[in-house]
């Protein structure tokens, strides 16, 4: 008996009726990938074992699921199956938990009462504060990277540790820092990408030395920016008045709002993946782009979501997360080609569908010959 293979095909790959027939003939299973349109969210909440229905933030990786709540951090193993929630009794430094990242088997979370941190997956906490070097003890978000970890503080700036949390570095407004108070931070490489509170997008290109700051000046829709995003010279800005994308580094920004299809012009997080990019609004759901911003699509409580008041958004594996006002949604994005597909690099789906080609001739001049 043929194992059934299962492949999502590229949109860009057009496939004849005599094609696909070959090919499910052969055991190969064949499902246009589509954009993110008509998906459908499941909402988890106290109900499911989260340790409150307000979600902060998200995170996952593979089928582990982290969610940052106002009344802990919940983890799942399973893909949200089941849920085990950590306080302050296991060692966090604060019930609320504003953001979470994790690593292998390292987990941060930036909570009010600091920035705690487990290297056994959860089985024990180590907490960090003003003592140990800490801006300011409420952490609004936390980003890591081998060594490096990078804590967004309420008052006290952006910390940063090269050694594991052993020693701080704060950054402030006085090295050029636009605000003290720093909402998310994200970091690649030598880059940092402060979000701040008023002071608008903070960028470093040197780990952290120097500070260049873009504002409405530039471009930005508003300088309360909740949340940034960066991949390769793309930067994608959450304001409080639209998503701000700059394609060039933070030359030049394009600022979209509900004018261009957004859900909310009040944007708490994003995220974005190749083309496709996610916005959390406050108010209008999460709104999805296929596109790279040309259009948008949005999904509310009518799809499924906990709440229209969505504060963090993140999209892995082939599922979108959203962390709304109540509860932890997740929907299934075909959009997102998945990961087992025996190529690579930009040439994968033209490759893709050569290869999808070849094989369904073969097959069709295989059975041709056995009727013969």
């Amino acid at each position: 008996m043929n194992r059934i293979q299962s492949y999502v095909v590229p949109a860009s790959c057009r496939l004849r009726p005599s094609l696909r027939v070959a090919l499910l003939a052969a055991g190969l299973s064949v499902a246009a990938a589509t954009p993110a349109a008509g998906l459908t969210f499941t909402n988890y909440t106290t109900n499911n074992g989260l340790g409150a229905n307000l979600v902060n933030g998200v995170f996952a990786s593979g089928s582990n699921i982290y969610a940052s709540t106002s009344g802990g951090l919940s983890i799942s193993t399973n893909s949200g199956t089941n849920w085990i929630n950590y306080t302050t009794n296991n060692g966090l430094g604060a019930n609320l938990v504003n953001g979470v990242f994790a690593s292998g088997s390292n987990i941060y979370a930036a909570t009010n009462g600091g920035l705690s941190i487990s290297t056994n997956s959860g089985t024990n906490w180590t907490n960090y504060t003003t003592s140990n070097g800490l801006g300011d003890n409420v952490v609004r978000s936390v980003y890591a990277s081998g060594s490096n970890i990078y804590a967004a503080t309420n008052s006290g700036g952006l910390s940063i540790s090269t050694n594991d949390g052993t020693n701080w570095i704060n950054s402030t407004t006085s090295i050029g820092l636009g605000s003290s108070l720093v909402n998310v931070v994200f970091a690649s490489g030598s880059n940092i990408y402060a979000a701040t509170n008023g002071g608008g997008l903070s960028i470093s290109t040197n780990s952290g030395t120097n500070w260049t700051n873009y504002t409405t000046s530039n471009g930005l829709g508003s300088d309360y920016v909740r949340s940034v995003y960066a991949s390769g010279s793309n930067i994608y800005a959450a304001t409080g008045y639209g998503l701000s994308i700059s394609t060039n580094s933070g030359t030049n920004w394009t600022n979209y709002t509900t004018a261009d299809g957004l859900g909310n012009n009040s944007v708490g997080g994003v995220y974005a993946s190749g083309n496709n990019i996610y916005a959390a609004t406050y108010g209008g759901g999460v709104s999805i782009s296929t596109n790279s911003g040309t259009n948008w699509s949005n999904y509310t409580t009518a799809d499924g979501l906990g709440n229209n008041f969505v504060y963090s958004v993140f999209a892995s594996d082939g599922n979108v997360y959203a962390a709304t006002e109540r509860g932890l949604s997740i929907a299934s994005d075909p959009s997102q080609v998945p990961a087992p597909l025996p190529l690579f690099g930009a040439a994968l789906p033209l490759s893709f569908c050569r290869r999808l080609r070849s094989r369904s001739k073969r097959l069709r001049q295989g059975a041709s010959s056995r009727l013969a």
